[in-house]
């Protein structure tokens, strides 16, 4: 009877202990999202819809702390810090400088880059195939599009000679598309107008210069910055009567000429497969930078009829989307 007892308690113990185990909570995984644009549920909308897609809920299965410089008025390195301080598991970054950012922050926790031009030139990556350290993600190779960019600048508007260039010059992301930006101007005969801006209060300014200084056609660099007041930069460029070409399709939608790059939902979709993978495992070391190869030309005939320019035939016929 006694033995009976002994091994009853012990089978109540083992199922005791079996189920406070299977009742602790699962651990939620937290993730850090850090831009430097602002708090518009732009790119973050398309990061979630892409977490969506893979069975995660925020607040139920997924946890994400945003932070947003909002073009500098709140420091990138402090955001960063912050969010390193809340153990995350992982940090997502849209474009260069919060990349960077989050690497000064910390050698650790695993950084999933969304949209950075360059990685390996701002010195991010080791390489795209083996990046190496706690770095990887998506480019959206923005500086190796600049050349084309250009070409349909000047197809579109073949007299042009000089064309204005809307960047941050205290931006790395932005000094490496200049530089390429200004190779392939070489090449196509073209100069440069760089109109540079700190913050979003600079617009105005920036435009009144290019005014002034007899560019008749636009490019815009990529910056989260720039995507986050895109309608404001458009009407701007429609005012000035400037035939602008942007770095994606929501600028178009808000109004800008013309658009050629990458589709920024594949971009933050396959960012969440990157967060979806390193949470299941994946070391950030082992999984190569990914490099979408497919662009899109996007026209807004609306704002042509506005600025009063009529597209060539030849740049309508090789057109992905039109807005009418």
């Amino acid at each position: 009877m006694k033995k009976i007892l002994v091994s009853f308690l012990a089978a109540s113990m083992l199922s005791s202990g079996y189920l406070a185990r299977a009742q602790q909570p699962t651990k939620v995984p937290r993730i850090g999202y850090l831009t430097s644009g602002t708090a518009t549920r732009d790119s973050s909308e398309m990061f979630r819809q892409g977490l969506g897609e893979l069975g995660y809920v925020e607040g139920k299965n997924i946890l994400i702390e945003y932070r947003y410089a909002d073009g500098g008025s709140q420091p990138l390195s402090e955001l960063a810090e912050e969010l390193v301080r809340l153990k995350v598991d992982v940090l997502v970054t849209v474009a260069t400088e919060p990349s960077l950012a989050a690497q000064r922050a910390t050698r650790t926790i695993p950084i999933v880059m969304a949209t950075p031009g360059d990685p390996v030139g701002a010195g991010l990556v080791a390489s795209l195939a083996r990046p190496g350290g706690n770095i990887t993600g998506v480019t959206a190779t923005t500086v190796d599009l600049s050349w084309k960019r250009l070409e349909l600048l000047k197809e579109v508007t073949p007299k042009i000679s000089l064309v204005a260039v809307l960047w941050i010059p205290t931006a790395m992301g932005n000094r490496l598309q200049m530089k390429e930006t200004e190779t392939a101007a070489h090449s196509l005969g073209l100069h440069l107008q760089p109109a540079g801006v700190e913050g979003s209060n600079d617009f105005e300014s920036a435009f009144s210069a290019i005014n002034g200084g007899g560019a008749r056609s636009l490019m815009v660099l990529g910056s989260p910055m720039f995507f986050s007041h895109r309608a404001r930069i458009a009407d701007l460029a429609a005012k000035s009567r400037l035939p602008a070409i942007y770095p994606t399709s929501p600028y178009v939608d808000a109004g800008g000429l013309m658009s050629y790059g990458n589709d920024l939902s594949v971009v933050h979709r396959r960012a969440a497969v990157y967060v979806d993978k390193i949470l299941k495992g994946a070391k950030p070391a082992d999984l190569p930078v990914e490099r979408p190869m497919k662009f899109e030309l996007v026209i807004n005939l609306k704002t042509a009829k506005r600025i009063g320019l009529t597209m060539p035939g030849s740049v309508l016929y090789r057109v992905d989307r039109v807005i009418k």
